[in-house]
């Protein structure tokens, strides 16, 4: 489909006729609108200071319930220069996808314990994070983006924890946890609690958290109950947009962690007879529908569905055993999202 020629605040945001929406980045406004937004943005994220100390209340360190374990992951945050479709091309509609595809993006990117080494590149999404009901997450996070000079953080949904490990900005009121600055680490502690039980987004929240999410500052948290079964094939989908505010390219992609286009999006495999699970969520200001080709399942009130919606930061999950062999397309059923790219193939031996 066309693109328009440019994106004014109404479309990067979302919003009716006749509104105008700024970003706050500490105190200070900041129009997200034109391909300099992200620049823009981030001198105005560089210029928030430490907030002073303040005589707060102290908190105790959770620690994991009887028969729970400590949860340790190592996260660091850098920028990354990141290829929207980097086969270049669609391959469900087998044509060449013209133009720039690559951007700087924001990223997460699991370490090796003491951030000695790399567990793997940045990406988008970030590590899958996975505990168990009286489970303790510890996750040790470092700021290792110097390039952008800006604070972030780590803002857990699901879990349960003491401000000090909310990771998120609030001026004079930030606890701890809310400004980790270029270099810095900090280790969050978040207790997974019987009604943490489930798949929950976690994301940058810290002075400049729409825009830092936007460009990929996200990823999951798998939480399961007690007697839970893994599923055989388990995948995470983040469903988003990636538009000129954000990455400075001159058309918007429609996206699937990070990726657009079937053969750059996630290609997940199962065979028959598995227990497979497709855990979807929407990452950025639109609602969108989940639709797997030669398929159905349980929704939460145990109706049959197969086009599911999701709101931002919300979570649907498709669990089933795979019974129907064959090439399958998923998208969203959002008709411009799935022809702008959120699309991809479910391959079933």
């Amino acid at each position: 489909m066309p693109e328009p020629p440019s994106h004014t605040r109404r479309s990067f945001f979302g919003i009716g006729a006749g509104a105008a929406l700024l970003c706050t980045i500490g105190g200070e406004e900041v129009s997200l609108d034109g391909r300099d937004a992200a620049p823009r943005a981030d001198a105005a994220a560089a210029r928030v200071r430490r907030p002073g100390a303040l005589a707060q209340a102290t908190f105790p360190a959770p620690q994991p319930a009887p028969g729970g374990t400590r949860r340790e992951y190592w996260i660091q945050a850098r920028s990354v220069i990141w290829d929207i479709a980097p086969t270049g091309r669609d391959a469900w509609h087998d044509r060449r996808i013209r133009g720039k595809t690559n951007f700087r993006a924001f990223a997460y990117q699991p370490m090796t314990p003491g951030f000695a080494q790399p567990l793997a590149e940045p990406s988008i999404p970030g590590p899958t994070l996975y505990a168990a009901v009286g489970d303790l997450l510890v996750v040790h996070f470092r700021n290792a983006e110097r390039k952008l000079r800006q604070a972030v953080t780590m803002h857990p949904h699901g879990v349960r924890y003491t401000p000090d490990h909310d990771g998120i900005y609030l001026g004079d009121q930030t606890r701890p946890g809310g400004f980790i600055e270029p270099g810095e680490t900090y280790t969050y502690l978040w207790e997974a609690t019987p009604d943490s039980v489930g798949v929950w987004p976690y994301h940058d929240h810290g002075p400049n958290h729409t825009l830092n999410t936007f460009r990929g500052l996200f990823g999951a948290i798998v939480i399961r109950g007690p007697g839970d079964n893994p599923p055989d094939r388990e995948f995470t989908l983040f469903l988003h947009q990636l538009i000129p505010p954000v990455t400075g390219i001159d058309r918007t992609f429609q996206a699937i962690n990070g990726r657009s286009a079937a053969g750059n999006t996630p290609t997940m495999t199962a065979r028959v007879g598995q227990d497979v699970a497709m855990h979807v969520m929407g990452m950025d200001n639109n609602f969108h529908d989940f639709h797997v080709h030669g398929h159905r399942w349980k929704d939460a009130s145990g109706a049959f569905v197969d086009t599911p919606s999701v709101g931002p930061n919300e979570t649907i999950t498709a669990r089933f055993v795979e019974d129907n062999p064959g090439r399958w397309l998923y998208h969203c059923h959002v008709f411009s999202h799935q022809d702008g790219g959120m699309a991809g193939w479910y391959l079933v031996e």
